[in-house]
């Protein structure tokens, strides 16, 4: 497991920088969304199965969504199309499915070492609760105010666009 563990962080590691360091948004999309997957990971090899999974879920998806929505509302006009078609091209694709090929066996292979006495367990909205406010209410916290980040980015971003479609209203 300390095996997975370093290769994790190594590919956490490589995909945030790759994320800040490309001035494409789509490229530093697919970066962030492997480099949140890849620190799922290591919640989950680390024994924090719950954070693991609000990583998945609030990050690689909520705020992914949220970003792909704004990316897609400033996509407007012809100029974009020809840029989307570079967008498909295979070259821009070999480092995140590298990545993600990574993280891929690296989660297979957990899944069929894992022992299946934990699960089946039926868990009801009071022990969610107890756990959210409990021993995972740091993680909750960091999980609202980036989730809160998200949505001023978004907003910040999406802006001009509804500043524009105001003056096209109103005139």
């Amino acid at each position: 497991m300390l095996i997975l563990f370093y290769m994790t962080s190594a590919v956490a590691l490589f995909a945030t920088v790759m994320m800040i360091t490309r001035l494409n948004t789509v490229h530093s999309l697919l970066y962030l969304i492997l480099s949140l997957l890849a620190v799922g990971v290591i919640f989950f090899l680390l024994g924090a199965h719950f954070a693991a999974v609000l990583e998945v879920i609030i990050y690689a998806g909520a705020i992914m969504v949220l970003f792909i929505f704004v990316i897609m509302l400033l996509n407007l006009g012809q100029k974009t199309l020809t840029q989307e078609r570079l967008w498909l091209e295979p070259g821009i694709w070999i480092g995140p499915s590298l990545l993600a090929l990574i993280l891929f066996a690296e989660t297979t292979f957990i899944i069929a070492q894992a022992d299946s006495a934990e699960t089946g367990q039926i868990i009801n909205a009071k022990q969610v609760g107890m756990a959210l406010f409990g021993p995972y209410l740091l993680a909750v916290e960091l999980a609202s105010l980036l989730l809160l980040a998200g949505l001023v980015g978004a907003y910040h971003f999406g802006k001009p666009i509804i500043m524009s479609a105001r003056s096209k209203v109103n005139s």
